[in-house]
């Protein structure tokens, strides 16, 4: 019997498919020489801190920074009621895609409650990374704790903590799914599946549950930002690209 691992599927040559071509930058990566953003070093920087929220799913009652902007290192303190006022309903940006421009918001700054371990309540600056770190510190947060739902089961039962009241999709919740963590239901079909299981032979049905999978990057996320005197913004960032 002949492996089919050794079945030859083709014998075109190609110029990189097959081919085990050097990295440009592979040499820079391994010996440390490679520049990524937060290697970018800038006199008189100011450095960013974030404090996140230690629950999965609580309302912020109060949000009481006056001891970290007291911080004689601390230059600006944010939290979500300083960011532009953004419309809580769904709106198509500049590449058509539509979004929740108040969902993102508050995202990037928990308003009214925050919804994960890590969500973002406030945001600082100071004169090193260990003030800003020690200032964080100095930020009072008042919470309503509230029950989480921590899988998709325990959303969809019955009496399960609504996350959004408000709509965070395109589609508008209503109806059946008023009330509940369901957006909407919508249903993908293409032949006919009773005939499809009649003319089978063998009909296998099973339940897989899996975690969410994601890289690994080789950086940690970060931006480092000059905003000069002639008006134009300079960033430095990590990518995907």
């Amino acid at each position: 019997m002949t492996s089919k691992s050794n079945i030859v599927l083709s014998t075109r040559e190609f110029k990189v498919v097959g081919k085990r071509p050097v990295r440009p930058d592979g040499t820079d990566k391994v010996t440390g020489r490679a520049r990524y953003g937060a290697d970018v070093m800038i006199g008189g920087m100011l450095h960013g801190k974030i404090l996140r929220s230690p629950h999965p799913h609580a309302r912020v009652l109060s949000i009481d920074t006056s001891r970290a902007e007291a911080h004689p290192e601390v230059r600006a303190v944010a939290v979500s009621s300083d960011l532009a006022p953004a419309e809580n309903r769904i709106r198509a940006d500049v590449d058509g895609i539509q979004s929740n421009f108040g969902y993102l918001s508050n995202n990037v700054l928990a308003g009214e409650k925050v919804l994960y371990v890590g969500h973002p309540v406030a945001a600082l600056a100071a004169t090193s990374p260990h003030a800003a770190q020690e200032a964080l510190s100095l930020i009072r947060v008042e919470y309503e704790v509230l029950d989480p739902v921590m899988d998709i089961d325990a959303a969809l039962a019955d009496g399960a903590p609504v996350l959004h009241e408000r709509p965070v999709t395109p589609v508008e919740r209503g109806g059946e799914f008023e009330g509940t963590n369901i957006v909407s239901h919508t249903h993908f079909a293409h032949g006919d599946i009773e005939e499809g299981f009649a003319a089978a032979e063998v009909i296998i049905e099973r339940e897989y549950r899996t975690q969410t999978v994601h890289q690994g990057y080789i950086e940690p996320q970060n931006v480092t930002a000059i905003w000069s005197e002639d008006g134009h913004l300079t960033i430095w960032c990590s990518n995907q690209g």
